[in-house]
This record gives structure tokens, C-alpha cells and sequence, in this order.
């Protein structure tokens, strides 16, 4: 008898503590949704797969970083996020929205879509703050981190392993009927929580954003080759762009979008609707002969608190330069 209700008082204990989690990861989804994020799920903290750990550790190991050292830090944290945050149980996932409503027109100088707006990191800190305010305040104490592109976290994976998506073939996280076009962030966690699935793959045969990449970047299915890419020669790249890619910038003067633009799926993208997110007048209507005598005070007022200050003055001018001297030719 005694055994029996001790099997009965276990049972009902876990149930319980099912439902908690259930209630607190239904709050905090809702809450998620509220502050403006288009997409929210939680993954269990605990080692990355051997996979993605090979993955990663073949693409560091081919040289596909570039100049970006940072990728190659604190690899034992990228693949175990308890070793980042002491304590981790849950990994919340975010998803923001960045498609813009309105678009530069083809004749002018191409930005990438992203940069439109106010920088993400502080728009996605801000909102992530708040929601892990409202987790503490209203739901139940917690200790953790908050991080957008701040952190060795492999922002993609945690979005895929937590079911907001996939990782597709142009190496972006692709969201069902939505497209790729958000910012991602995470919130580290100490508590349990329900846990999503990650989603399969999608992509299918389809390999538009391969054969549509102006530098031919991607060299093996869902293997980007940094050093070759117009997103990193245009921003994250300090030195002179190489002739052969800068031949086919084709006016673009910060990141690229095409791997985006040609997926089928990013015709269900919808305009954001974050006020941060969309860009000023002033920057939609500039011409590319403003661009092109662009003073470094003009620069710093029109890209003030904006992600573009990533590549500097002098690294934008150097851009445009490049993207003339091809013109030129």
C-alpha cells in the first residue's frame, strides 16, 4: 500500500511539474509574440550535434572565415552553451522580421536588406531584455544571458533545433512560409522547460541561391566560402576588394542579398513592421552621385545608431569606389 502511494505521489509530482513547464513555455511564447517577434521556441541546453560540430569545425578548418578570427574563439562554448552560461537548462530562440516594405531602386546603390533600419543588435537586445524582464517578474525567478550576435553562439542552430526552421542550402535559417529574412537571438536560461522539434529540411532540389550567387561563394551544399562572398568582402572584410569579386558587385555597396532574394520561399516574406527596422527617407532617396561625395560627418548622421557603421566610412567609400572602377571598365 504504502509502495502504491508512493508511485501515486510520484506521478502526480511529475504531472505537475509537466504542467508547469507547459504553462511558463506557453507565457513566455505569448510574451514573445506580444513584444513583436515573428517566431519563438526553446531547446533543451546540451551539446551541439556531432554533425554540426564537424561541420563547423571543417568549414573553420578550409580557411572559410576570412579575417573573421573571432569564429575560431572559444570553440569548446560554440559547441556547448552550458560551458558559455554556467547553469543553461533552456535555450529560448527569437526570430525578428527585417523584410523591408520598401526597396532601393535598382538604379541607385544596393544595401543589404538588414542594414536598412537601426542597428539589430540594439533593436534585438532591447526586446529580448524586456522579455527576460517579464520571465523574471512574472513568471519565475531565472538566471541567464541575453545574446544577438554578441556571443560565440551558433545563432542558426539553436534557431533550427529549437523548430522555428531550417538551415537551407544559402546556409540561412529558412522559416515555413516566411522565408529567411529575420535577425536572430537567444536568451540562456535555468529553468526546464517543453521543448520543440527541430523541422526537416526543405530546400529540396532546388538550388537557386547556389547558381544565383554572384561570386559563386557557396562551394559545397550548405558550405559558404566567406572570402568569396559580397556580404563579407563588403563589411567584415578590412583589405582591398579582389578584382574578380569586385567585378561583380553590380552596385552593391554593403552585403548581399541575391542567395535571399532568388529562394522560393521568400516570396511568403511579408514587410516588417518593427518602426526601427524600416529606413529613414533620407537614406531611401539617396542618389548614387550623393553617395559618391558622401562627407564622413554626412556618413555619421545618416547611419547613426545603424548597423552600416560595421564597415566604417573608409570602408564604404572604398566599396564604392570598387563598385565604379568595374563600371569603368
Amino acid at each position: 500500500m504504502e509502495a502504491k502511494k508512493a508511485v501515486q505521489v510520484s506521478t502526480t509530482f511529475n504531472e505537475t511539474a509537466v504542467s508547469i513547464r507547459d504553462k511558463y513555455t506557453n507565457q513566455i511564447k505569448a510574451e514573445a509574440l506580444r513584444l513583436g517577434f515573428s517566431a519563438c521556441g526553446i531547446a533543451p541546453a546540451e551539446p551541439i550535434t556531432p554533425e554540426a560540430e564537424q561541420h563547423f569545425k571543417e568549414w573553420l578548418s578550409a580557411g572559410y572565415q576570412g579575417e573573421m578570427a573571432y569564429m575560431e574563439n572559444n570553440l569548446e562554448k560554440r559547441c556547448d552553451p552550458r560551458l558559455l552560461v554556467e547553469g543553461t537548462r533552456s535555450i529560448v530562440s527569437l526570430a525578428l522580421n527585417y523584410y523591408p516594405q520598401q526597396q532601393l531602386h535598382k538604379d541607385q546603390y544596393q544595401f543589404a536588406w538588414y542594414a536598412y533600419g537601426k542597428d539589430y543588435h540594439d533593436v534585438m537586445r532591447e526586446k529580448m531584455s524586456t522579455l527576460f524582464a517579464y520571465i523574471n517578474e512574472q513568471i519565475c525567478p531565472v538566471n541567464g544571458r541575453v545574446f544577438c550576435d554578441t556571443a560565440p553562439v551558433l545563432d542558426r542552430y539553436w534557431a533550427w533545433r529549437a523548430g522555428l526552421g531550417w538551415i537551407g542550402k544559402n546556409t540561412q535559417l529558412i522559416i515555413p512560409r516566411a522565408g529567411s529574412t529575420f535577425f536572430l537571438g537567444e536568451l540562456f536560461i535555468d529553468i526546464e522547460l517543453a521543448y520543440d522539434t527541430p523541422q526537416k529540411n526543405r530546400c529540396g532540389n532546388c538550388n537557386r541561391c547556389q547558381q544565383a550567387c554572384p561570386t559563386q561563394a557557396f562551394e559545397a551544399l550548405y558550405k559558404l566560402n566567406a572570402t568569396k562572398c559580397l556580404s563579407y568582402l563588403t563589411i567584415e572584410n578590412r583589405s582591398e576588394i579582389p578584382p574578380q569579386y569586385a567585378s561583380k558587385m553590380d552596385g552593391r555597396i554593403y552585403g548581399c542579398d541575391e542567395c535571399q532574394r532568388v529562394c522560393p520561399w521568400t516570396r511568403f516574406a511579408t514587410p516588417c513592421t518593427t518602426p526601427e527596422l524600416k529606413p529613414s527617407q533620407d537614406f531611401i532617396q539617396m542618389s548614387k552621385e550623393e553617395w559618391q561625395t558622401l562627407t564622413e560627418e554626412q556618413y555619421r548622421t545618416l547611419f547613426k545608431g545603424s548597423a552600416v557603421k560595421r564597415a566604417k566610412y573608409s570602408g564604404l567609400q572604398r566599396n564604392i569606389e570598387a563598385a565604379e572602377s568595374t563600371n569603368q571598365i
